[in-house]
């Protein structure tokens, strides 16, 4: 360990309040998603600590009043030595008013038991203020990297409207990406998500009276509740679910991770009509190993041969509308997901500065959640997930996140950017 970076883990331990107040300032800025539009104060804040650790600072509005940011901290010799981007999304879990949290008010920060309790705190304000934290640092000691760092703080994870995707189509890119997101410091890829929209509909309106006629022998009306054939729809997801339980598996995943949740149902008029319309939202999860095209390739053909088996639905076969670019603007998101190469140079170097750092093996797993790391592996960027904070306390009542953790974390951070930027390019 060179003597530069040795005096850099030494600020970072004898300024470790310091770190914290930051943790504590970005949670007293509320930035629930949903209701979102409500990042900019944040982000602008952002925006004013990159500038003062040198960065050229890139801000523009994905949405009304929430922007991304982009700080790019300029390398000594960019063309020869590695760079890497650092993410972070701004937003946090919603908050409902029936809510008990210990600090009275979800976004007044407390310290308790050695943590910090707040809403974001895991889920990530704690990974952002870390690597805030750790690129001030070395800016703050004089010191110029070999290669470049971007570090971007990004909006509206939560809610699937990929502030990160906005930054891959701008043109960020570099030759490694770290997520620094929820993962209780494991190195970690992750499955994918994506939401449909299955509707059933008959082109046809019937009064209620008409039931009779559709269900008893005799009554010769081609007909049927919309609502009730869905059921035969559900069905058919279950039945694939429960083979890809069987037939499908990932190292790191317990069985039957890749899943098909009925989410949201909605259908019928009101009491006097067949239903003639029901829509049910389903969220899908599978593996590193997939893409959403494929699995969404899998889902119609299963339904489809499910309607070929019923009269009605083969004349009125289920329509589907995947994916969505907002679950507030179109009930819609896709995320993307990211297989980490554990033989990638940035993985060893991440790898190595844990074990330097925290004088244990670090743990190269997957994460049970997704993140906007996958949006990266689509860009062509090699990445990874890396940050504080356990899963468990991320969207919790008095969600909370371990000071010291929170130190290592930075301690391996500033490890990591120091020696990846002073690795040549191959």
């Amino acid at each position: 360990m060179t003597k530069d970076l040795e005096r850099l883990l030494e600020k970072i331990e004898n300024r470790q309040d310091e770190l914290v107040n930051l943790l504590e300032t970005l949670i007293r800025h509320p930035t629930p998603a949903p209701p979102a539009r409500n990042t900019a104060p944040a982000q602008q804040y952002i925006a004013s600590m990159l500038q003062d650790c040198g960065c050229e600072v890139d801000q523009w509005d994905v949405y009304p009043n929430d922007p991304n940011v982009v700080g790019t901290l300029k390398g000594s010799d960019s063309q020869n030595y590695q760079s890497l981007i650092i993410n972070g999304h701004m937003d946090v879990a919603e908050v409902n008013d029936h809510e008990e949290w210990v600090t009275g008010d979800p976004f007044t920060p407390l310290r308790r038991n050695g943590n910090v309790i707040g809403r974001g705190a895991a889920d990530m304000k704690g990974g952002l203020a870390g690597a805030l934290f750790a690129l001030g640092l070395i800016h703050e000691s004089g010191l110029r990297l070999p290669g470049d760092v971007i570090f971007q703080s990004v909006i509206g994870e939560e809610v699937g409207e990929a502030g990160t995707l906005q930054c891959c189509k701008r043109g960020y890119t570099a030759d490694f990406a770290l997520v620094v997101d929820t993962s209780n410091l494991h190195i970690q890829g992750q499955g994918g998500v994506i939401t449909g929209w299955i509707t059933v509909n008959s082109p046809q309106t019937f009064h209620d009276a008409t039931r009779r006629e559709m269900i008893h022998a005799g009554g010769q009306l081609f007909g049927a509740s919309a609502i009730e054939k869905m059921t035969k729809i559900i069905q058919g997801l279950q039945e694939l679910e429960r083979h890809w339980s069987v037939m499908k598996n990932y190292p790191g995943y317990p069985p039957g991770t890749n899943t098909i949740n009925p989410a949201v149902i909605e259908g019928g008029r009101h009491a006097a009509f067949i239903a003639d319309e029901c829509r049910l939202w389903i969220t899908v999860h599978y593996y590193p190993n997939e893409t959403y095209e494929s699995v969404i390739q899998e889902i119609e053909t299963h339904l489809q041969a499910v309607a070929e088996a019923d009269p009605w639905l083969k004349e009125h076969p289920p329509q589907f509308k995947w994916g969505g670019s907002s679950m507030i603007e179109d009930r819609g998101e896709i995320f993307p997901a990211l297989k980490v190469d554990p033989n990638h140079s940035a993985v060893h170097t991440l790898r190595h500065a844990h074990q330097q750092v925290l004088k244990e093996q670090a743990v190269l797993d997957v994460s049970p959640s997704v993140t906007d790391g996958g949006w990266f592996s689509e860009a062509g960027i090699p990445a990874s997930i890396y940050g504080p904070g356990h899963i468990h306390d991320a969207h919790s009542v008095n969600e909370k996140v371990n000071i010291k953790q929170l130190i290592d974390y930075t301690k391996v951070l500033v490890t990591f950017m120091y020696q990846w930027t002073h690795e040549k390019k191959q």
